[in-house]
């Protein structure tokens, strides 16, 4: 579906933006390994082998949408490898963004990683915001226009 929305904006070039907000999972049971049937308890510990997704953030930055501004999210557990996660991801798959965002305060705070800061992005509780989404967005959108003005010259 990514390729067929990719393919499909490829010719608006950095006016298009994908907000890559999760990855549905990082690994898959392979067909060839699912079950036919139910799976009996009754015959004792369950091994599982699973197979690593494909990574499609390398395909869509360098064939299906090359001009596009590229967000991508990075989500840890541990704080203390966050920002050294998200800042290769940036780097390994040539992000424009990259959102850090930790589990327990997802909701709370996130780090826009770029390749020149660190931004700091955090739900405003004086306005009755639930979450970060309001601030982080108006933040991308800003970003995302930026783009657009330096690459105004695109052609297709």
């Amino acid at each position: 579906m990514l390729r067929m929305i990719a393919l499909s904006t490829s010719n608006l070039g950095p006016n298009a933006m994908f907000y890559l907000a999760a990855a549905v999972s990082d690994f898959y049971v392979p067909w060839q390994s699912m079950a036919e049937h139910k799976i009996q308890s009754a015959s004792g510990p369950l091994n599982m082998q699973l197979a690593q997704v494909p990574k499609m953030l390398p395909v869509l930055r360098q064939e299906w949408a090359p001009k596009a501004f590229l967000i991508s999210f990075k989500l840890e557990t541990d704080s203390k490898i966050l920002l050294k996660k998200a800042t290769a991801a940036l780097e390994k798959y040539k992000m424009d963004m990259v959102v850090a965002n930790e589990l327990l305060t997802r909701k709370e705070e996130v780090v826009v990683v770029t390749s020149s800061e660190n931004i700091t992005v955090r739900r405003d509780k004086n306005e009755g915001v639930d979450d970060v989404e309001d601030p982080l967005i108006q933040l991308l959108v800003g970003r995302h226009s930026t783009h657009i003005n330096t690459n105004s010259s695109y052609v297709q």
